[in-house]
């Protein structure tokens, strides 16, 4: 049985009623989730309060839920509206950087030069590294950036995030293509410098 068989199941017996159904979906994915929240507000207590406050309004939603996407798919839209709903009732606005490691950055093209020996300057130049992806993916329109996201670091298919972003599978090879393209950009000088070095 896939897991999404399983979701289903589960899904058909909460819609009957059945809590403890619910409650393996919420154990199932809560830290799914409260990574995801955890992007757009940054105090972990708040995170928890709507991831909890997320769950709440899809157990109330779960009766029109049909099927048509994957439980988490569905999960991720109330998820998202609710953190913004809650920020914008905070009179804030959702933040555009994401922690992104040097590990995770070693996905990116050129990758490879981010793995030499850990000494002192390649330490740095991870860590500069890190903060120029952050901040290149800060600068990305919104739809560029939540697609590089659910990619890279959710690690979702393409047509996994065609799905959650509501739009054909060719705008989301599009998005994520331009994102690295700007991502790479940023990141050029950076590489070429330590390419030169021998440490």
């Amino acid at each position: 049985m896939t897991d999404r068989e399983i979701d289903r199941v589960l899904v058909a017996r909460a819609q009957r009623g059945d809590k403890q159904a619910f409650a393996l979906l919420v154990e199932k994915y809560q830290r799914k989730l409260a990574r995801l929240l955890s992007r757009l507000i940054r105090d972990p207590a708040e995170v928890e309060d709507v991831t909890q406050e997320a769950f709440i309004r899809a157990y109330r939603a779960l009766p029109a839920f049909r099927g048509d996407s994957a439980f988490y798919t569905w999960l991720y839209r109330i998820g998202v509206n609710t953190a913004k709903n809650y920020l914008v009732a905070m009179g804030r606005r959702a933040p555009t950087s994401t922690e992104l490691e040097a590990d995770q950055a070693e996905g990116l093209d050129q990758g490879d030069q981010l793995r030499d020996i850990n000494t002192p300057e390649s330490v740095l130049l991870s860590k500069e590294i890190a903060a120029t992806v952050n901040a290149a993916i800060e600068e990305l329109p919104e739809e560029l950036r939540s697609a590089i996201q659910l990619r890279e670091l959710e690690g979702m298919s393409y047509e996994e995030i065609a799905k959650m972003m509501d739009c054909p599978i060719g705008t989301v090879r599009s998005r994520i293509f331009r994102a690295r393209e700007a991502i790479s950009e940023r990141l050029r000088p950076l590489l070429e410098r330590g390419a030169g070095k021998r440490w």
